[in-house]
C-alpha cells in the first residue's frame, strides 16, 4: 500500500542525514519509525486495558494485595537478584 505523508523541510533533512548515515534510504527510515510507533503505541494499550481489567476486578470483588505482602514480596525478590549478583 503506498500512503502519501507531507513533511515539513526540517523532518525531511533530518530523515535524509540519519539515513545517509545510517546507509538507509528515507523510505526505509520511514518504515522503521511507523513501525517502532506503533510497537510503542499497542504495547501502552495493551498495558491499559490490563490495568482497567485489574480495577475492574477490584471494583468488583474488593480484592486487593496488602501494601506489606506486596514490599515483602518485592524484597524477597530484590535480596535474590543482590545475592547472585554477588555470587558471580
Amino acid at each position: 500500500m503506498t500512503v502519501g505523508v507531507k513533511l515539513d523541510s526540517d523532518t525531511r533533512n533530518r530523515l535524509r542525514q540519519l539515513g545517509y548515515a545510517k546507509d538507509r534510504s528515507t523510505h526505509w527510515m520511514m518504515k522503521e519509525a511507523i513501525a517502532h510507533y506503533l510497537d510503542v503505541e499497542e504495547r501502552y494499550e495493551r498495558e491499559k486495558a490490563e490495568d482497567n481489567a485489574r480495577w475492574q476486578r477490584y471494583v468488583d470483588t474488593g480484592q486487593a494485595i496488602r501494601h506489606e505482602a506486596v514490599t515483602k514480596r518485592i524484597d524477597e525478590l530484590v535480596g535474590r537478584k543482590t545475592r547472585k549478583a554477588r555470587g558471580r
